[in-house]
């Protein structure tokens, strides 16, 4: 008899036979598909061996128990984002169970006491949820990015001594938690205690603050859980719906805006709470809803709304919380003061829906809760007015916006969010291709931004790390980008932004199936989410190449959001891959008519190699050569300079703290690059797009688009071999002029010049300027 010790997993899906009953082909169709596209392949990335399927049930053995909890959390946290759009009563999901324990091997199959723990641990999961052993938990530690829940010991079906068992927390706001509850000694007794507690601290909310006013208030028809379009979450979950203006002047509605905003972001703080976020909560705004109606839409028990009224320097605040589900209102109250007390108002609010909800704080979330975040009113006030400017997401709005911040800063030198979000506001423009940005501002914005995030880092806002995150995964920088974007969600675990940006990070990793994941979690957190999200997700499903799903996917970004070129290229190479040929040639055009005006070469494959969400430098190699490879397959022209391969000149490139640098160029200042034009022995060549070049340029420089025009015979057609020959671009986070140096040393040049700062350094030291104006 061969014995050994091994991870166990097994797996089942939770009412088999009554979702077969309901709809056996589209749930086997839906299985099929689950197991296929997501179940198996995380069993073979983790190294699963599937010993046994038993029609809903499945046996998997792995050689490590962390990679088991990992393959489970990767399950489980994709799986509602799959199963979303189906029916809240037929919605497929699994429980799942692990232990690592000595087991029996006979052939392919296994027995013993490590087998059958397992399986008795995957009958006290919940539905969608992990249950692992004591065993499997002592190997875990901070191994795996989850939390855990203490569950006691269990008394557990043929097994003679109680086991240990642990619940495993995928929520990742929960990582690195371990929730050890006293006295627990079964899932189903902790359950009913838990119950017990809440009902008696709700009760108490109830009596206590304001419980008078709700029992005079007639009770409504709950919400229906059953036409729930999404599934509620484990915990307690809100919608804070747009309060109402109630000022008297219209000009004031940024400020109940603003005060709305920051009880969402306030509660979005709170582990224990799952919120809706602020661009799905502002769908309702100015429309009359009843509290049932949102929860069903948002899947959701709880809905708080109110009204804001200020008269000069005096503030009111009317806010009521309503049990949807229950069809109850569970507390009303006003709240008076002057602007000075507006943290203290936001807070008492704040502290009255945790009572009412029954919600444990942690020790950091205590000590957040009630702390002012500047002492002074005019300064907050300032900076509301610019957060209502920069949600305008427009160019004039996101100028005007950084004026209010700059305000605030003026009032409160040590404003941390004030100068989060000029930070922000400067990353927008740097990260744009808005005439600001093209008229040198896009250096000017990267030199402000560097300047307020450091400001910002210091006093630790999520929106700061937040942006620092994007800053350091477009400079290449990921591991420090992970870093951020985590300490960001720690600060505000439900802000759907955030999944947003780690996603876009692990797609650049090349780690797509986690990257769907984190998209459809913030999809989650905000159900009327933007066609970025959509977009972010259609990019991760392009990458597994789930063609289809992501061409699907894109359609809808597209009918939303049409001007964005970067979808319609991963369209035309979807297409590409799926021999849809017919298809392709309106996505060119498309991606031409937009790209051309604003200043952007046309769509080629080198261009994609290049330039796609940002700088690619650093983005992982397979999944660009995915796309270049589908739009070869599309009959996207290939582009300029193609003689090179990629490694031919990449080899030349690296790297320093987000800048690069060019080996065998020689790089060049604004001072440097004006005495050799003073000299006169150079050739400048500008290698932006036509369009910007057209904008404005040094005199005498020679336009070769790196994506349309540089090769080998047209640099030669304007320069020797051995002559200077010196690149430019739109600045030192433009990657052209150094693809450009580093081609041109590929070629046989023996006199590259690499000038980093380009046409806005230029422009930025007064020096002489053309214009196709001005020609």
């Amino acid at each position: 008899m061969e014995r050994r010790i091994s991870a166990i997993l097994a797996a089942d899906m939770v009412g088999y036979s009554r979702l077969m009953e309901a709809d056996e082909i589209g749930t086997l169709e839906r299985q099929k598909a689950h197991r296929r596209d997501l179940i198996n392949p995380a069993f073979e990335e983790y190294h699963g061996r599937i010993v046994k399927e038993m029609g809903d049930g499945i046996l998997v053995e792995f050689p490590s128990v962390v990679e088991a909890v990992q393959c489970a959390a990767t399950i489980q946290k994709a799986m509602p984002g799959r199963e979303a759009e189906v029916v809240h009563d037929r919605r497929i999901a699994y429980r799942i169970g692990i232990n690592l324990g000595d087991i029996v091997v006979e052939g392919d199959d296994i027995y013993g006491d490590g087998v059958n723990v397992a399986a008795r641990l995957e009958q006290m999961a919940e539905p969608g949820g992990i249950c692992i052993s004591g065993t499997a938990y002592d190997q875990m530690r901070s191994t795996v990015e989850v939390g855990y829940e203490a569950l006691g010991e269990v008394n557990v079906k043929n097994i003679e001594r109680p086991i240990r068992a642990y619940k495993v927390l995928i929520d990742p706001a929960r990582i690195g938690e371990l929730i050890e509850p006293a006295g627990v000694t079964s899932a189903n007794d902790r359950g009913r205690r838990v119950n017990g507690i809440i009902a008696a601290v709700v009760l108490l909310a109830l009596f206590a603050g304001g419980g008078w006013w709700w029992s005079r208030q007639p009770d409504f028809e709950p919400a229906n859980p059953d036409k729930f379009a999404l599934q509620m979450p484990d915990k307690p979950s809100i919608a804070v719906l747009p309060f109402d203006n109630f000022s008297g002047e219209r000009e004031q509605g940024y400020f109940a805006d603003g005060m709305t905003e920051d009880l969402i972001t306030d509660l979005s703080k709170l582990s224990g709470v799952f919120v809706i976020s602020r661009n799905s909560s502002w769908s309702y705004k100015g429309k009359p809803v009843k509290p049932q109606q949102v929860a069903e839409e948002l899947g959701v028990r709880y809905v708080l709304e109110g009204s804001v009224r200020r008269q000069g320097d005096q503030v009111r605040i009317n806010a009521q919380l309503i049990d949807a589900v229950g069809g109850q209102h569970l507390w009303a109250e006003r709240y008076d003061g002057a602007l000075g007390d507006v943290f203290k108002l936001q807070d008492e609010v704040i502290e009255k829906i945790v009572a009412a909800l029954a919600v444990n704080l942690t020790k950091a979330e205590q000590a957040e809760v009630g702390r002012a975040e500047t002492g002074s009113p005019q300064a907050y006030d300032a900076l509301l007015q610019g957060l209502d400017r920069l949600r305008q997401d427009t160019e004039e709005g996101t100028l005007a916006a950084i004026t209010f911040f700059e305000k605030a800063i003026d009032l409160d030198a040590d404003y941390g969010r004030a100068y989060a979000a000029l930070a922000a506001a400067h990353w927008r423009i740097a990260s744009s291709s808005w005439f600001a940005a093209a008229e040198g501002g896009f250096s000017r914005s990267w030199e402000k931004l560097n300047e307020y995030l450091e400001k910002a880092m210091a006093a630790d806002t999520a929106l700061g790390h937040a942006t620092m995150a994007e800053v350091f995964a477009q400079e290449g920088r990921f591991d420090e980008a992970f870093v951020q974007i985590n300490r960001a969600m720690a600060i505000a675990p439900n802000e759907s932004d955030n999944f947003i940006s780690k996603a876009k990070i692990l797609n650049a990793k090349g780690r797509a199936a986690e990257a769907e994941v984190a998209a459809r979690w913030a999809m989650r957190l905000d159900p009327r989410y933007s066609p970025e999200y959509l977009r972010v997700l259609a990019r991760s499903l392009f990458h597994q190449k789930r063609y289809e799903e992501a061409i699907q996917t894109l359609q809808r970004v597209v009918s939303q959001q049409s001007d964005v070129i970067e979808d319609y290229a991963t369209l035309a190479s979807s297409f590409g891959h799926l021999g849809r040929m017919e298809e392709v040639p309106a996505m060119a055009e498309k991606y031409n008519e937009i790209a051309v005006p604003a200043g952007y070469d046309p769509l080629t494959v080198q261009e994609l190699g290049w330039w796609w969400y940002g700088d690619i430098f650093d983005y992982d190699n397979g999944y660009r050569e995915h796309l270049q490879e589908g739009l070869r397959k599309a009959g996207i022209p290939e582009g300029a300079g193609t003689d090179l391969s990629r490694q031919d000149y990449v080899r030349f490139i690296s790297k320093v703290d987000g800048e690069y640098e060019v080996r065998g160029a020689r790089k060049v200042d604004a001072a440097a690059a004006k005495d050799l034009f003073d000299e006169g022995s150079a050739k400048f060549i500008d290698v932006r797009s036509t369009t910007d070049h057209g904008w404005g340029y040094i005199p005498g420089a020679i336009n070769l688009s790196l994506v349309t025009d540089l090769s080998k015979p047209s640099l030669l057609a304007v320069a020797d071999i051995d002559d200077p020959v010196i690149f430019y671009c739109h600045g030192e986070h433009c990657p052209y002029s150094a693809y450009a140096s580093a081609k041109a040393l590929a070629w046989g040049f023996t006199d590259v010049y690499y000038f980093a700062g380009g046409f806005p350094a230029w422009q930025g030291a007064g020096y002489p300027t053309k214009s196709v104006a001005t020609d």
